[in-house]
């Protein structure tokens, strides 16, 4: 790993079957748009003879970006996985976006995987999205290498890009290589610092270089970050006297710093630095070493929790080609020729093709956000199994316990479901969900877009769970809940590509209500004749507002029978009628006291429908009398924001109409701001707040009550109707 003999660590250029986990790595690359992440994959694949040429993410002829909307958009917008293999090894590269509308499918791949590539670009360095990244791995414990890419860019600044990650992300961010210049050429080599050795860049045997001993100059810079590296290594040793003896001048047999150092970063606790220039080779060989040798198999990686279909808690799961099938579906993808794809992680027992399987979805179990997706409990006969190399699929005969496998012909099954025995069916603990925040309210363009448009939704919000499908019954909207305007861009561009459905978008409508601006009195009569028997009805109301959440209520004050008894529940039967057809805007009317108090019948013209009539009329003229009141709906929301940006986002609040109700300090530079704020404020809030804080804010919103509309603000709105 840290300094390998020439041709160590040669691949077969096929992504072989294993036998067990331990020849098994998961490895999720995770990092900030435009770090280079899809181009390291693509050289790690052809530098393993898995595919025959690097393809480039600008001539959209990379194996990770297939998908249409990638190539024209040349940047990751989905979890792709890419096998290659490493001295016996089988590596799964899961490739991940980096753009946070799509942390969905970074969370994803997080699942599946057992370790983490972080990758940062050299040219870049880390900002707040970056930290918002690392804090995804931090938050399931993922064992992480730092990677920092793109060396040979001309503004290239690795000592600075080092100094960034260690402030942000902890001590134990230490390098385990360093560039270091090559004379006479335009690459750098890499010093590995352990074994002490120089891996030659500018030599061109079968690995791309030769392992060396320093220069002077060399070991000048290997000695000055050498002894920071020993001691972070030290200091995660289970040996306590280590320390002792190497501050006492004892030399470390480097077989032991290898070895605590490879424990260190399975735990998680410690994140070696690689340096990488992808597209001139630096760094792959020693990357790949640090993969197959120092990142944990699957077996070393805790199962989710486990559960029966009834709820009852499962233990003992393993990591056991022969144990209970465990598996789950991470991804899902609908081809128009071949159907729907499940990209799964088999956690325990082993998949064969043809098997029929038990698929349990059980998001409302553990979240109160279904988001579309139904509970269901079915057996599935499942199609092949092939391992997938990008949008390449290669027919496999098996799938171990800790592999990642290409499922067909699942019909039912959708991103997050668990498969299990037929005979013993489990559920999976799923993943957590990011709440999508950003409506986008769509109406089909033709008729015959209308007549698809059902089934094509229900495999997007099948595909991606980060999409929550609504069907408003108020304002009669069907709206799209997505992450943000790419994930919406990516959704409807999916609609018309994919499913051949066009849609238009149009405003998205808040749910507004109405209600008496005050008490008054008022008479409803609706009196006709016309020939035969005729219509006679007189209700007089008193009507008042309520609190807010006081609902309706009608009482009955009549005495004398002045309106008869089986009339009087008519009457509200109108009143009620009235409520949900408004009395101004037409937004229901609620919070409001009708009690009837006196009218007049006819002993042959009056009927039910005359004093339902009446007592709409009563209501109506009760509202021209009183005045309405616009009420709108209110989210409390919770802000996280990074310190720095705590004064554009409440002045960005203030300008929404929002109430502060005050900051908590979460953590070291993080503050939550609770406030409350009209949800007409709030539909592209989402977008806003990532721009303001660019990129590092997040929000959650949930209902709080109903508030009087200011005068200006509803003069605008009944303008608009």
């Amino acid at each position: 790993m840290a300094g390998k003999q020439p041709g160590a660590g040669a691949a077969d250029g096929r992504a072989h079957q294993p036998t067990t986990p331990d020849g098994i790595r998961n490895v999720v690359l995770v990092g900030p748009s435009g770090s280079g992440k899809t181009t390291l994959v693509e050289s790690l694949l052809a530098t393993r003879g898995a595919i025959s040429r690097a393809g480039r993410v600008e001539d959209g002829t990379t194996t990770s970006d297939y998908d249409d909307a990638e190539i024209r958009q040349q940047r990751s917008i989905g979890l792709s996985l890419a096998p290659l293999a490493v001295d016996g090894v089988k590596v799964n590269l899961l490739d991940t976006p980096g753009y946070a509308d799509f942390v969905g499918e970074l969370r994803a791949g997080l699942r599946a995987a057992d370790c983490a590539l972080f990758v940062l670009s050299a040219s870049e360095g880390v900002d707040g999205a970056t930290r918002a990244l690392w804090q995804e791995c931090e938050v399931v414990g993922m064992p992480r290498c730092v990677v920092i890419s793109k060396l040979d860019h001309q503004r290239a600044d690795y000592p600075g890009v080092l100094a960034q990650a260690q402030a942000a992300f902890g001590a134990k961010v230490l390098p385990l290589y360093v560039p270091v210049p090559h004379d006479g050429a335009e690459t750098d080599d890499l010093a590995a610092l352990l074994s002490q050795t120089v891996s030659d860049y500018a030599s061109s045997d079968e690995s791309g270089r030769e392992v060396r001993a320093p220069s002077t100059d060399e070991q000048l810079v290997i000695e000055e970050h050498r002894g920071a590296l020993i001691e972070g290594v030290i200091e995660e040793s289970e040996d306590e006297g280590l320390m002792d003896r190497y501050m006492g001048g004892e030399d470390i047999d480097f077989k032991l710093l290898v070895e605590d150092l490879e424990t260190a970063v399975a735990r998680g606790t410690f994140f070696p630095v690689v340096p990488v220039a992808a597209m001139s080779g630096l760094g792959l060989t020693e990357l790949l070493e640090v993969i197959s040798e120092a990142f944990p198999p699957p077996s070393d990686h805790p199962l989710p929790a486990v559960y029966t279909t009834a709820g009852r808690s499962v233990s003992g799961l393993g990591c056991e080609p022969e144990g209970p099938l465990l598996a789950e579906v991470v991804k899902t993808t609908s081809d128009p020729y071949v159907g729907r794809i499940s990209l799964a992680r088999v956690f325990s027992g082993t998949l064969r093709p043809d098997a029929t399987v038990h698929v349990s979805g059980h998001f409302s179990e553990f979240s109160d956000a279904g988001r579309g997706h139904e509970d269901h409990d079915e057996d599935e006969r499942i199609g092949g199994l092939s391992t997938p190399l990008g949008k390449a699929q290669r027919l496999s005969d098996i799938a171990i316990a800790g592999d990642i496998c290409a499922i067909a012909k699942l019909s039912r099954a959708e991103t997050g479901d668990t498969l299990s025995d037929k005979d013993n069916p489990l559920v999976m603990e799923p993943w957590t969900m990011p709440d999508p925040l950003l409506p986008v309210a769509v109406v089909a363009h033709a008729k015959a877009d209308e007549d698809k448009l059902g089934q094509a939704l229900h495999r997007l919000a099948a595909e991606d769970p980060t999409v929550r499908v609504e069907n408003n019954p108020e304002t009669l909207q069907l709206v799209l809940w997505c992450m943000g305007e790419a994930h919406a861009d990516v959704l409807l561009d999916r609609l018309t590509n994919r499913y051949g459905v066009k849609v238009d978008q149009v405003d998205v409508r808040v749910p507004l209500r109405e209600t008496l601006a005050g008490p008054v009195k008022a008479k409803g009569r609706h009196v006709k004749q016309s020939g035969g028997h005729g219509q006679y009805a007189v209700c007089d109301i008193e009507a008042e507002p309520l609190p807010t959440g006081g609902g309706f209520e009608f009482v009955d004050k009549v005495v004398g029978g002045a309106v008869p008894r089986q009339f009087i529940p008519s009457v509200e039967k109108g009143v009620r009628a009235q409520l949900q057809k408004g009395l101004q805007a037409g937004y229901p009317v609620v919070d409001i006291k009708v009690t009837l108090y006196d009218g007049k019948a006819h002993s042959v013209d009056s009927s039910d429908m005359a004093f339902q009539t009446a007592g709409s009329l009563a209501l109506r003229e009760a509202a021209a009398a009183a005045g309405v009141q616009l009420l709108e709906p209110i989210d409390a929301v919770d802000v996280l924001i990074d310190d720095d940006f705590m004064g554009a986002v409440m002045g960005d609040l203030s300008s929404r109409r929002a109430r502060v109700l005050g900051t908590e300090p979460v953590g070291v530079g993080r503050t939550v701001i609770k406030a409350e704020a009209p949800q007409l404020e709030l539909v592209r809030y989402a977008t806003e707040l990532r721009s303001l804080s660019h990129g590092t804010g997040t929000f959650a919103r949930r209902f709080a009550r109903y508030d009087a509309v200011p005068s200006h603000v509803a003069a605008r709105l009944t303008a608009d109707e």
